[in-house]
């Protein structure tokens, strides 16, 4: 797969309002659903204040550099993110000094440099048919639209309002609907006195060096099941999602440099890196820009406010705890109803696959969770079961 060379003064002409609110949703709704799993897994490992803190700078900065990289490169909305899994399986060991966690860090990212180079990673993912992609996709992002629902009753004065605005400004601003939701949530908190800042503390965040230490127990106990975890339920429907929307999945390539980002910024904390999924739907979505071509931008931004984040580590938590849980979860909610509703399109468009699709997206929503493995690579392996099954019947 080749790339055209990237003019970069095309980049401003292809910004839009629309696409800065997406890239900074993308990055609201990735950070305030899991940093604080981020901090139970640096405390589960013995991390110092100090490096938490440097933890939380090299996410952003390597977050912030693969996705303005991978926009800019391969012109598509390729997100990237921490893996959520990820963090919970550190936070669930034991035994391992921080010294042993990160060179279980680094070797995971060099395993995931192997699969993505030598394209087996690749070669897997071509082999699943989009219906099941696209269940997968809904599978994952549904209880975010369920979350909304849920929001509406414990903070009605605030999720209605916003329901009221996405639909109006669907109708006559539909570029700017999520914009619109998040201004008038945000005026609602306001109003209700729910948003506060005043414990907002701006420092920077500085990285430190943890030299890391490799033994067997570390690579058996934590590298191996890091790297599976993240593959499987992280990778598999961050492609999924870049696949739903149209888009041809650069998937060796941007396995690869998650892969490098890992390795270079295991000793500041950077833990795992892998394709964004839930957080990319927002940025690969019609809200984003109404034009396909041009939705990289907000990926783009998105790259921006991680940077920052990262560079401002010390105010994370202060300014994600200043925005009302139910705001956060309505607007992610709400952000996705759109690529919800084409996922399922698409699930179900083919009769011979609906049975398979249903089966995908019912596991995936499932939640269910086995071997430490998330429920969107158990929902794929049930649907291609089903699918297999089936194939076998009609021979």
């Amino acid at each position: 797969m080749s790339y055209p060379a990237f003019p970069v003064r095309r980049l401003a002409s292809d910004f839009s309002l629309s696409a800065v609110a997406a890239g900074l949703i993308a990055v609201l709704v990735g950070y305030s659903s899991s940093v604080a799993i981020v901090f139970q897994a640096a405390k589960a490992v013995g991390a110092t204040p100090a490096q938490t803190t440097s933890w939380l700078w090299a996410l952003g900065i390597g977050m912030g550099v693969t996705c303005i990289g991978f926009a800019l490169w391969f012109r598509r909305p390729v997100l990237t993110a921490w893996s959520t899994p990820g963090a919970a399986l550190i936070a669930s060991s034991h035994g391992l000094t921080i010294h042993q966690a990160i060179g279980a860090f680094v070797l995971s990212g060099a395993l995931t440099v192997i699969v993505g180079a030598t394209g087996l990673f690749a070669r897997v993912m071509n082999r699943i048919p989009l219906a099941l992609a696209a269940a997968l996709l809904a599978g994952v992002l549904v209880r975010f639209g369920l979350d909304a629902a849920t929001a509406s009753a414990s903070a009605p004065w605030i999720v209605v309002p916003m329901a009221a605005a996405y639909v109006a400004a669907r109708l006559l601003i539909p570029r700017y609907a999520v914009l619109a939701v998040l201004a008038v949530g945000t005026l609602a908190a306001l109003i209700d006195g729910t948003l506060s800042f005043s414990q907002v503390d701006i420092s920077a965040a500085r990285p430190e060096w943890t030299t890391p230490s490799f033994t067997i127990a570390a690579a058996i106990g934590l590298a191996v099941p890091l790297f599976i975890v993240t593959m499987a339920s992280q990778n598999l429907p961050g492609v999924a999602v870049i696949r739903a929307n149209g888009y041809e999945a650069p998937v060796s390539e941007a396995v690869t440099g998650t892969g490098v980002a890992t390795v270079a910024l295991a000793p500041f904390g950077g833990f795992a890196f892998n394709l964004a999924a839930i957080s990319a739907a927002i940025c690969a979505g019609p809200h984003a820009h109404h034009d396909p071509e041009k939705r990289y931008t907000a990926v783009v931004a998105a790259g921006v406010f991680y940077t920052v984040m990262g560079l401002l580590g010390g105010a994370v938590v202060g300014l994600l705890a200043a925005f009302p849980v139910e705001l956060v979860e309505a607007l992610a909610g709400l952000a996705l109803v759109g690529t919800i509703a084409t996922a399922l399109a698409t699930s179900f468009a083919e009769e011979r696959m609906r049975d398979a699709a249903a089966i995908t997206f019912l596991v995936t929503l499932s939640g269910v969770e086995t071997a430490g493995i998330g429920s969107a690579f158990w929902g794929i392996v049930a649907g291609a079961v089903a699918l297999s099954a089936q194939r076998l019947v009609r021979r």
